[in-house]
């Protein structure tokens, strides 16, 4: 099966995977390591709140914070407020990310509390009032994510109507979870309606949910007949399941992750928060990410047993490097993998290079050697200047 790049306005994106954007997850240190591994198309920023960018606080604006190495790059924005929403649409169009991408179906309850996410399923005038005052003030492609609907009420499922709305104000693009806003992530996502929306609108269609191989993702889009493919939870467990994608769906054999990978992975993310927060919080992040990291590995609950029993967080390399060393050599590495990009070695995270460059062997534990991080794009100080001051250009 030949699957073509996706285009999104004059954006192309190959190969056509996405990374969903999963709040508390896909932080700048996160993405870059998607990055680095390879296999992914687009990354998407978690969610931020229009309401919360426009009042200027201070946090979620840091948030925004992306390196020119993780484009093709897409922040999303969520809020109820069409005049707030355009706000955070220009604020947005400001950092020139490569998308801006609007949440309507986020199912969580403080979200749908306060009448966005997939709330607005549920009030298709004020989602299309939305749209349009986004789409106004925005040069770079609009995409609109969305469930099938709510699950309940007059119209429990409506994603085809909204689908529609997209398509008629402009929209380059739209993503659909095919479970409702009810389901949340339980049962299983209904893919022939991905099929139904594709049918129903020329723009190019995004399908999500249920993703979990390669196999997975090149039967989504058989299927469907969708565009790309988002995956979301699966990339938490299999940080590489982008680049063995990318492979099967260039007709290459998946490869799996090798241990020395693994192990890489999971002590420069370390390195990585620990250069941006302060040790104990980084710690404390790590424990969740090393229990999905460490799915598969052999002993994995056993060391998941020893970081959450940490008390200093300067124990933590010293349990992973115990830990991957006891296995060394019970575990051979893959014979014929293909050529990869690696994880990047444990190392401080990079802070300026043109271009992605690849990574070296790690340095010892302990004495990295350091790099430069790649050029950074600040997040706004207010409505049209950035935190250095200086207006942002067009």
């Amino acid at each position: 099966m030949t699957v073509p790049p996706l285009v999104v306005g004059g954006l192309t994106i190959d190969p056509p995977l996405v990374l969903a954007p999963m709040a508390g997850i896909c932080d700048r240190q996160y993405r870059l390591l998607m990055r680095r591994i390879g296999g992914v198309g687009l990354v998407s920023m978690e969610f931020i709140s229009s309401e919360a960018v426009t009042r200027g606080i201070r946090p979620i604006l840091r948030k925004m914070e992306f390196a020119q190495e993780e484009r093709p790059l897409a922040i999303q924005i969520y809020g109820r407020d069409p005049a707030r929403m355009a706000d955070g649409a220009a604020l947005v169009e400001e950092l020139r990310p490569d998308v801006c991408d609007i949440n309507m179906g986020c199912p969580a309850n403080k979200v749908l509390q306060g009448c966005a996410g997939a709330a607005l399923m549920g009030d298709l005038p004020r989602a299309a009032r939305i749209i349009e005052a986004c789409r106004r003030r925005l040069t770079i492609p609009l995409t609109v994510k969305f469930r099938l609907g709510l699950g309940k009420g007059e119209a429990p499922v409506n994603f085809l109507e909204l689908g529609r709305i997209c398509e008629d104000l402009g929209v380059a693009a739209v993503t659909l979870h095919a479970r409702t806003a009810k389901q949340m992530f339980s049962g299983r996502a209904a893919w022939d309606e991905i099929r139904r929306l594709k049918e129903s609108v020329s723009i190019p269609v995004i399908g999500n949910g249920d993703v979990t191989t390669p196999a997975g993702a090149l039967e989504m889009l058989r299927a469907t007949g969708c565009d790309a493919v988002m995956i979301g939870r699966a990339a938490l467990t299999d940080p590489w399941i982008f680049r063995r994608t990318a492979a099967l769906l260039a007709g290459r054999e998946p490869v799996e992750a090798t241990l020395e990978e693994r192990r890489e992975i999971i002590l420069t993310h370390y390195a990585w928060i620990l250069r941006d927060e302060e040790p104990r919080e980084a710690l404390h992040k790590m424990r969740v990410f090393t229990g999905w990291y460490t799915h598969g590995i052999p002993g994995g609950r056993r060391l998941r047993a020893r970081i959450g029993a940490l008390k200093e967080p300067r124990l933590f390399v010293e349990a992973v490097e115990e830990h991957f060393a006891a296995l060394a050599g019970g575990a051979p590495e893959p014979v014929g993998a293909p050529e990869r990009v690696d994880p990047p070695a444990p190392v401080d995270a990079p802070e300026r290079v043109d271009a992605p460059a690849p990574v070296d062997a790690p340095a010892p534990v302990g004495a990295p050697e350091r790099v430069d991080a790649p050029e950074r794009v600040d997040a706004p100080a207010g409505r049209g200047v950035r935190q250095d001051g200086t207006r942002a250009s067009a």
